[in-house]
């Protein structure tokens, strides 16, 4: 649709979307904290943007979100450890973007997750072996790291 600009901080007067796609515009900025009021979103998508600044932590309070894209974005940070609270996420995908530190060990907890792919970041360290407990997932993408070390035993287990 080739929208520009931010997204308004009206958009948390929303609270009764479950479903929310803004990707493939020309919307840039940092996410406006008001998002977070959104608690019934379990589909959000904000691919192919121009968005920055660090992945937000309070998604970790949208607990009914099943899938998150922030794909081709220019987040930076760290994927917050809130993501735990998360028990419904099925797709995190946060590839290509500027994603540094670690693969959280939390990710092992979202039992539910389905799809997970971090391609493109720039993530050091190695797999964690909690990654195992993910037993769901069906769909791991975490090339174009700085990866390194052993793949864990206990992945042949997903």
């Amino acid at each position: 649709m080739a929208l520009t600009g931010r997204i308004p901080q009206d958009f948390g007067n929303l609270t009764f979307l479950i479903y929310l796609d803004l990707s493939g515009n020309n919307l840039h900025g940092n996410l406006p904290h008001e998002v977070a009021h959104l608690g019934r979103l379990k589909f959000l998508y904000l691919s192919f943007n121009s968005f920055r600044g660090e992945v937000p932590s309070w998604f970790g309070i949208l607990h009914q979100l099943q899938l998150l894209n922030l794909r081709n974005n220019s987040f930076t940070g760290s994927i917050p450890s809130s993501f735990s609270n998360i028990s419904t996420l099925e797709t995190l995908n946060p590839k290509f973007n500027s994603i540094e530190g670690q693969i959280p060990k939390m990710i092992g907890s979202l039992f539910n997750l389905r799809e997970l792919s971090m391609r493109g970041n720039k993530l050091i360290g190695s797999i964690p072996p909690s990654l195992s407990n993910a037993s769901r997932l069906e769909a791991l993408e975490i090339s174009g790291n700085l990866l390194q070390g052993n793949i864990p035993e206990g992945i042949d287990n997903l």
